[in-house]
């Protein structure tokens, strides 16, 4: 008999092991190994995944490649939580140079024509081109693809910083950039960017992750429910590139001052700039006044009722709808990421700024310190 209990004891204290371990491999609430996240790079770097938590069960996770948001994970109309953004449940995923899911973009975030720019002191710059001729996000070995040092002073708050040498990707100056992600308790997640520079060079930085409100990425987004404050936009040329042009939206399909689907607008091939983009890839001219305060885009997916705003000190934001996605990038929980299954609202200076002196400037001086907030608030209606 003593030796029956002896083994039912032993049992059971292997099946509470086993589960034990199990609990403390997967200890992100939206289901990431954090295991998964750490590996040694060639340059003897370690990567980690970082995890911030708020009192409401919001939850955001970070790795050191390209300052990446992984996963934001909240609670939908019925208080279920779900993850709304796009990416990998392992590091390994995140080293190509091809990809930019939940990156921190820069030194130049969109497009910079024919890889070249003159900066008002004459000098000019030859850049690493990575989109046909074009300089796209920083060059291919952007800040997407670079290890970011994260400090994490508490359970709401991550540091990340890099320093960009001079001449990184035909690039002038060394440029020191932090970026502060700070989760609030209202579900908001507050991104601080800050550069500085020794010598006079260009900065546009911003955050590059793919939002799905449904927490399905196997859905569109042509459902989500779109507004923007934006009375203008860009226009491009068939390569994306600005023609130094501000067009009004006003009886566009590119007029979102109303909310409307997604779906709605984005096969309107007859408007060419839908035609050059293949949907919506645009930059919008808010109205917003650089007012951190003021409303600059709001998404809702009725499937789930998340909604999320987007507030920011840039003047401009980037509205991308995943018409270049394809399925042939295999995500978290195995899901190809196919065609418009995700929506992309960068916020930003102008595309090409360097080379259109009508639009604001990017450039950045040695006495002078670059400062930029967006901010992205969850809700549910």
């Amino acid at each position: 008999m003593k030796k029956t209990l002896f083994i039912l004891t032993l049992f059971a204290l292997c099946v509470s092991c086993g589960k034990k371990e199990t609990k403390e491999q997967s200890t992100t609430d939206s289901g990431l190994f954090p295991s998964k996240f750490v590996t040694q790079l060639e340059s003897g770097k370690t990567t980690q995944l970082y995890i911030l938590k708020n009192a409401k069960g919001m939850e955001v996770c970070v790795t050191n490649i390209g300052g990446r948001i992984v996963s934001i994970w909240v609670p939908d109309k019925n208080g279920n939580f779900r993850d709304v953004v796009l990416g990998f449940d392992n590091i390994e995923s995140y080293i190509p140079i091809n990809t930019n899911y939940g990156a921190i973009i820069g030194r130049y975030g969109n497009r910079i024509a024919n890889g070249k720019l003159t900066l008002s002191n004459r000098a000019t710059y030859t850049l690493r081109q990575n989109n046909g001729k074009n300089t796209l996000h920083g060059g291919p070995r952007g800040f997407h693809t670079c290890f970011f040092n994260i400090e994490q002073p508490d359970n709401k708050t991550l540091i990340c910083k890099y320093l960009s040498k001079n001449t990184e990707e035909g690039f002038p100056g060394d440029l020191l950039v932090t970026v502060t992600y700070s989760l609030t308790d209202d579900n908001a997640l507050d991104i601080g960017y800050e550069a500085k520079t020794n010598l006079l060079t260009v900065v546009n930085l911003t955050n590059h992750s793919y939002f799905n409100l449904s927490g399905n990425p196997e859905n569109t987004i042509l459902d989500h429910i779109l507004y923007l404050n934006a009375n203008a936009y860009t226009p491009t040329d068939e390569e994306l590139i600005p023609t130094g042009k501000i067009d009004k939206v006003a009886g566009t399909p590119l007029d979102f001052n109303k909310p409307v689907a997604i779906g709605a607008r984005i096969n309107d091939t007859t408007f060419q700039a839908i035609k050059f983009g293949r949907g919506i890839d645009h930059n919008f001219v808010l109205n917003t006044k650089g007012e951190i305060n003021n409303l600059a885009a709001k998404v809702i997916a009725p499937s789930t009722g998340i909604s999320m705003e987007v507030y920011t000190t840039e003047p401009g934001i980037q509205v991308y709808t995943g018409n270049f996605m394809d399925g042939s990038t295999i995500g978290k929980n195995g899901i190809a990421y196919q065609f418009r299954t995700a929506l992309c609202l960068e916020t930003q200076h102008f595309p090409d700024s360097p080379n259109h002196p009508n639009f604001p400037s990017t450039e950045l001086r040695p006495d002078a310190v670059y400062k930029s907030r967006t901010i992205y608030k969850f809700g549910v209606e």
